[in-house]
């Protein structure tokens, strides 16, 4: 399969230590430990008043306050049972309490707080105990864990003012053909404006790689190995659209054998994206030849590179969500089938795919009203309820 295929020649990305406040997106490269027990000290959770649980199930309702513990100071030592402390969320708790009774269970007046008749507590309650939620020598995050806000704060109170993630690869997103006009330039009737190219740099950015480049070349076979020569030289991953088929200017798999990049497959049994080539670089560059038209541009884009650039990175390979479809699809010849759909849910929740197959190959409008695609296995027809793995753009 040219999964597989791909697989086979990915090399893990290297390593580059971030500071925080650049991790967001990244792919960690090392387990997190705790500094310490999280949390540090047992916690007030709301703020209110610390109290001895016990006094109150002795039965006392009156509690003399005798002082306030703010967060981030060392804690104080209650006096007797019968006194209680202020305490704000997140403060430790004060010595000789373990309850935090809430403001709104109780009243103030001359330094006595009476408790109101639902006031009720017990040991550690609205209280979070020291080391609940993790203690030092267990990881916290493991290495190929994506950095959210979460997991950036889970870095943090380990103590870490940097981390070591992999390295962003450079990737380029190149496409062929005399015939493509740059967006804001003029245009003739016999030509088409640029568009796969960016729509594979909004693609890659969406999906967390930040180094893409973009670059047109046109059928020229001089400049194809002149430019691509560069691009080999600088880049990780080089994604070109269009010039691989077997017309009279499709030349970019000549142009990359002459330049040492050994061709791995070339066509494989899908639709769309059958004309699909991929190469492995002289130094290891992964190179995709994709099909020039844009819907199956943007389809062989998710399905094989993005997903092969994230593995390498070592980010661990999530499961698919699986739908079923709204209704009936039937196809001609029977091939691996890439489906545009929206995902839609009934009035209990569940989920299913609702088919919107484009107009043409050119159909990138059509595109927009979809949420991804489904991959259908070879077979004459796909009836309602056929289950699916999904694909979101």
């Amino acid at each position: 399969m040219a999964q597989e295929a791909i697989d086979a020649e990915l090399r893990p990305a290297p390593v580059e230590s971030r500071p925080l406040e650049q991790c967001v997106g990244q792919i960690l490269r090392e387990d997190i430990h705790a500094e310490r027990d999280n949390p540090p000290f047992d916690r007030a959770c709301m703020d209110g008043i610390a109290i001895d649980s016990a006094a109150l199930g002795r039965g006392v309702r009156r509690f003399g306050i005798q002082g306030t513990q703010a967060a981030g100071l060392p804690a104080l030592q209650l006096a007797t049972a019968e006194n209680a402390i202020e305490v704000m969320t997140g403060a430790i708790m004060p010595r000789g309490t373990d309850c935090v009774i809430p403001l709104e269970d109780y009243d103030v007046s001359d330094g006595v707080a009476r408790l109101k008749a639902q006031a009720a507590g017990e040991p550690y309650h609205n209280v979070q105990r020291r080391g609940e939620d993790s203690r030092p020598g267990v990881p916290m995050l493991r290495a190929g864990t994506r950095l959210g806000a979460p997991e950036v704060a889970v870095v943090a109170s380990a103590g870490l003012a940097s981390v070591r993630v992999s390295r962003q690869p450079d990737l380029i997103a190149i496409s062929t053909g005399d015939e493509l006009i740059e967006p804001g330039q003029p245009i003739a009737e016999h030509q088409v404006r640029r568009s796969n190219a960016y729509a594979i740099v909004a693609a890659l950015r969406a999906h967390g790689f930040e180094r893409v480049g973009n670059d047109h070349i046109l059928d020229d076979e001089g400049m194809l190995r002149d430019r691509l020569a560069q691009h080999l030289a600088m880049r990780d991953v080089l994604t070109l659209s269009g010039g691989i088929s077997k017309g009279k200017f499709d030349l970019v798999p000549k142009v990359l054998k002459s330049l040492g990049v050994r061709e791995v497959f070339h066509y494989v049994s899908q639709q769309p994206g059958r004309p699909m080539w991929f190469g492995a670089g002289p130094s290891g560059q992964l190179v995709f030849g994709l099909p020039g038209n844009p819907v199956a541009t943007l389809i062989c884009l998710i399905r094989y590179v993005v997903p092969a650039v994230a593995s390498a990175m070592g980010a661990p390979r999530a499961p698919h969500a699986r739908l079923p479809l709204a209704s009936p699809v039937r196809f001609g010849r029977p091939t691996t089938r890439f489906l545009p759909v929206s995902v839609q849910g009934d009035e209990l929740g569940r989920l299913s795919a609702v088919p919107r197959p484009p107009n043409g190959p050119g159909d990138f409008l059509g595109l927009t009203s979809t949420d991804g695609f489904v991959e259908l296995p070879p077979r004459d027809e796909y009836p309602e309820g056929f289950v699916a793995t999904l694909y979101r753009w």
